[in-house]
């Protein structure tokens, strides 16, 4: 199947009813400023465009939300158990971006799609939720062309210092993707500055 476009992308999240169930879920916990991003995504769209037939499995669901009347790690905690109830098979991890500055030991982000935006790629910084009528909202602060293009490219944001330069670098050999979908072409930054 081609994508060629975020209408494509919102309309093949709508074909995959696993993907549906998952968003349904996060949607009933009405929190503020949520959204099912990096893998859950980007995944869906490079399995596509390698033709298989099979997901690939990934390490975990990010749902990210923004509440900074409550940034307990313990309340992200409370929100996984209630996910897992819901959808037991599941691989939750959540996390309140108002809180995850202190852990990224860089300043607060301004709301969660800020946050998604400082991802490490381009192709990773992609959110999905569902709006009051059931309809898919895709976010993509850099765009869809990176990921269509099967092209892991750092952020901006990481491209500004040497230390985050050095983390993407090192994220590119831990995550292995191009192992896994062999069409993937990756970009370094150059760290020797």
């Amino acid at each position: 199947m081609m994508i060629k476009n975020e209408k494509d992308i919102i309309q093949l999240i709508k074909e995959d009813e696993w993907m549906m169930n998952i968003l349904r879920a996060v949607k009933s916990l009405n929190l503020p400023d949520w959204w099912v991003c990096a893998g859950f995504v980007r995944s869906k769209i490079w399995d596509t465009l390698h033709g298989f037939k099979e997901r690939t499995p990934i390490p975990d669901i990010d749902v990210i939300y923004f509440d900074d009347t409550n940034m307990e790690e313990l309340e992200e905690k409370r929100l996984e158990i209630r996910l897992r109830n819901i959808l037991p098979d599941i691989p939750w991890s959540v996390k309140n971006e108002a809180r995850m500055h202190i852990v990224n030991n860089i300043p607060p982000y301004s709301s969660s799609v800020d946050a998604i935006s400082k991802f490490p790629e381009t192709a990773t910084s992609l959110g999905v939720k569902l709006d009051e009528m059931n309809d898919i909202i895709l976010v993509a602060p850099w765009g869809v062309d990176d990921v269509i293009n099967l092209e892991v490219k750092p952020t901006p944001y990481f491209q500004e210092s040497k230390e985050r330069a050095q983390i993407y670098e090192e994220r590119i050999i831990k995550k292995n993707w191009k192992d896994i979908w062999y069409k993937v072409n990756v970009f370094h930054i150059d760290t020797s500055y």
